[in-house]
């Protein structure tokens, strides 16, 4: 069986609101109910956990009946960082469970379905697989003053897919500052991690100009 974590944790200090961005409506409709909905247009059948700080559940329960949000979903408390709240998410699949899981920030709702298959289905070969997608600013290396090729580079992106033992495994080990993302964790027992191609549409909303772009992206779609 196959899952996907979605986590969504964070507090809208760059977005200058009140309101966690998760919650931020887009064309009428919150962000974290956007991501929910796309991950369940892929697969009726994908098991979906969503972690949320436990400050926030109450928030998130009044959004559902306020909108009418009834996707099936297990819930999970978030953790100190993310990758507390990660295991939290994956405390809830039985260690007998075999599959791939996945791990999405609750403020990307824009990956395409076409991504998000071949991730997961990347991954029950690869074992643990990241969308990625090319630089296409000039990037420079401040350290040295010095601009550097971009083509060495890639933007990464989510959902980041593994195995789910694999998952499991790495995120027994001990926190450390150098887990940036699930694709470090599982680097760091010694998993050589494939890159696939991501989509541009796929954008992590932070700030108010990323509003503005997702609300364009929604009008975009009808």
């Amino acid at each position: 069986m196959d899952y996907i974590i979605i986590t969504a944790g964070g507090k809208g200090l760059r977005m200058g609101s009140d309101i966690p961005k998760q919650f931020l409506p887009v064309s009428g409709i919150p962000v974290l109910m956007r991501t929910i909905k796309r991950f369940r247009e892929y697969s009726k059948e994908l098991q979906i956990i969503l972690v949320l700080p436990k400050a926030q559940q109450d928030y998130w329960k009044q959004l559902c009946q306020k909108y009418n949000f009834q996707e099936e979903y297990f819930l999970a408390d978030g953790g100190e960082t993310r990758f507390h709240s990660v295991q939290n998410g994956l405390n809830l699949i039985p260690n007998s469970e075999t599959g791939v899981v996945g791990v999405h920030d609750g403020v990307r709702p824009f990956p395409s379905i076409e991504v998000i298959k071949r991730c997961f289905e990347t991954a029950r070969t690869a074992k643990a697989v990241i969308p990625v997608t090319p630089v296409v600013e000039t990037l420079r290396f401040v350290p040295e003053n010095k601009n550097v090729l971009r083509s060495d580079y890639r933007l990464v992106q989510t959902p980041q897919c593994f195995d789910i033992n694999l998952l499991k495994k790495a995120n027994q080990q001990p926190y450390s500052e150098k887990f940036t993302d699930d694709a470090s964790i599982v680097e760091a027992i010694g998993q050589q991690v494939t890159m696939v191609e991501g989509n541009r549409e796929n954008i992590k909303i932070t700030t108010p100009f990323d509003l503005t772009i997702a609300t364009a992206l929604v009008a975009n779609q009808k």
